[in-house]
């Protein structure tokens, strides 16, 4: 049986959050002199803590409640967070399933936490008969499940990944980065049947905005007051609401990229398809191919050599390459680049 209180650690839980001027008084007034402001500039006034504004917005796109919304400074806060809230330093751990987001490693590293890293089978998807001496394990507080996953782009079983939250007594956390660009549905809308799960989202994929660093995390009002309490009070600009807002203002010419992103990443597929030094493209949900080559390392550099830049993944995942999906003329200046390859 989950139990939030049992997993969150214990100073966390019982922490009082810092109270921001601007969580204090939410209204609209003629005089601010609350906040030790400087009276003068054009963005001399803290942000909103909250991003209300966001969150009603996304609220009605994403068909939830504006308290089932947590906004962070990119998806990595939302990660970063987790680690904090639910698992002691030096003492719990996590798990993911590699090959995956390098950032999970990254950051457990940073809070001193064990990150069990088991690996993806049967063209990348997760081995549940090894799965579950894991999910008896008290210490393992958190699973990160990446799907659709990155680097290899296609989305893990629903099946076992409603095994893995039914059947695990931590906080699961699905990272939805990709999900815009695929037909498979959302983690979002098991929110409320699952105490258990937080889907993570972001704005620097389909919607275009890397540059302004926002993420989103969709879960429960209570496991929502635990990022609440521990998240910076500003923790999102300004400019980086404003940014967000005017996005989801133009929603429809965000879905209109997003499909000729897909239209192009077909194209793509097949165009690779023909050049003799690609040996298997695999299936992808996201805006990116994983493609196995001859030789990932001289691919890598000669692309350099010629302005195009893709990444290697060859560390990763043997003779592989990751080529995120362009414009049509991007698209096709690589493939050109490609057919000339020695």
């Amino acid at each position: 049986m989950f139990s939030l209180e049992k997993i969150v650690r214990k100073n966390i839980w019982n922490l009082t959050p810092y109270s921001s001027a601007r969580d204090e008084f939410k209204g609209t007034a003629d005089v601010f002199l609350d906040a030790n402001e400087n009276p003068y500039g054009n963005l001399n006034r803290y942000p909103d803590p909250q991003q209300i504004k966001i969150k009603e917005k996304l609220a009605k796109i994403k068909n939830v409640s504006t308290d089932q919304i947590f906004i962070g400074n990119g998806s990595d806060e939302v990660i970063d967070l987790a680690f904090r809230i639910f698992c002691e330093p030096g003492v719990d751990k996590a798990l993911t399933f590699s090959p995956t987001y390098g950032m999970y490693d990254v950051s457990a590293d940073i809070n001193n936490i064990e990150l069990i890293k088991q690996p993806l089978i049967n063209d990348f998807q997760i081995n549940l008969n090894q799965l579950q001496p894991y999910l008896d394990d008290p210490l393992v507080k958190i699973i990160f499940v990446c799907s659709p996953n990155n680097p290899t782009g296609n989305t893990l079983n629903t099946d076992d990944v409603e095994y893995i939250i039914e059947n695990f007594e931590g906080v699961v956390i699905i990272d939805e980065a990709y999900i815009d660009f695929s037909s498979k549905k959302s983690f979002i809308e098991k929110i409320n049947e699952y105490p258990n799960l937080i889907v993570s989202q972001t704005f620097s994929k389909a919607w275009g905005l890397a540059g302004v660093r926002v993420g989103v995390a969709y879960t429960n009002n209570a496991i929502l007051d635990l990022y609440n309490r521990v998240k910076p009070p500003y923790n999102v600009s300004v400019l980086n609401q404003d940014a967000v807002l005017e996005s989801l203002h133009n929603f429809s010419d965000v879905q209109k990229n997003i499909d000729i992103i897909l239209e192009e990443r077909s194209r793509l597929k097949q165009r690779l398809a023909s050049i003799k030094k690609v040996n298997k493209i695999y299936p992808s949900d996201a805006n990116f191919l994983l493609v196995n080559v001859d030789d990932a390392d001289k691919t890598y550099n000669y692309l350099i050599e010629r302005k195009v830049i893709i990444r290697n993944r060859n560390k990763v995942i043997n003779n592989c390459i990751r080529i995120t999906v362009g414009t049509p003329e991007e698209n096709e200046r690589l493939i050109e680049a490609l057919k000339n390859i020695s």
